[in-house]
């Protein structure tokens, strides 16, 4: 009877989820390089990852660290495994957005279409042609959240993405419609925490870049 009273007075566990884009590559702000394979992180990107990797490891409770399959995604979680003593994991929730036919493409060259425009202002009405749709990205980057986070309870889990879909999540977590998603910066191997709490998520960070880790909490 009193573990029962034990466990039934325990505090709600919170799970911290620290959302981790990757470094920079060669094609970063010029291509979309979607989910095409052999793209690998840029010199810069390297140092990046290592950075990033040096604040994370500060950090206590780290359970896990998940990536996505991508090679950019798993390299630069690569030395935050290292940091904090856990092998790297890989997940297709964590995905890039898959932009189908226009994987590949300049941005300077996609920014002229007239979709271009739907895009950045109408997000959640748009399909990239073969590929797709911004909300359908949103729905498996918050699953795949819930999903990891739920699988290490009361911990922190690490997930290195993408720049598109870490964006979507967190506009999920301030409860911002996807067609505002574009006004948020996510910077390469930027550090966004979100923790998940029974009654809905807190954001705590946002594109953090050079900020102190161990300070995040909830105000």
């Amino acid at each position: 009877m009193a573990a029962a009273r034990t466990s039934k007075n325990a505090p709600p566990q919170h799970t911290l989820v620290l959302l981790v884009r990757h470094g920079q590559t060669p094609t970063t702000g010029t291509t979309l390089p979607g989910r095409a394979k052999g793209l690998h992180l840029a010199d810069t990107g390297r140092a990046q990852a290592d950075a990033v990797a040096a604040r994370i490891g500060a950090l206590k409770n780290i359970e896990a660290v998940y990536a996505s399959p991508l090679e950019r995604t798993r390299e630069t979680a690569a030395p935050i495994g290292k940091a904090v003593g856990v092998p790297v994991k890989a997940d297709r929730g964590l995905l890039e957005c898959e932009f189908g036919e226009w994987t590949g493409r300049k941005l300077s060259e996609l920014n002229k279409l007239p979709e271009w425009k739907t895009v950045q202002q109408y997000p959640s009405g748009f399909r990239f042609p073969g590929g797709e749709s911004f909300t359908e990205m949103q729905l498996r980057m918050v699953g795949a959240m819930d999903r990891l986070g739920a699988a290490h309870r009361g911990k922190t889990v690490v997930l290195v993405s993408h720049a598109d879909p870490i964006k979507a999540a967190v506009a999920h977590a301030l409860g911002t419609h996807l067609d505002l998603f574009q006004r948020i910066v996510v910077s390469p191997c930027s550090v966004t925490a979100i923790l998940q709490t029974p009654t809905g998520p807190v954001v705590l960070a946002v594109n953090s870049t050079g900020d102190d880790l161990t300070k995040l909490a909830p105000s």
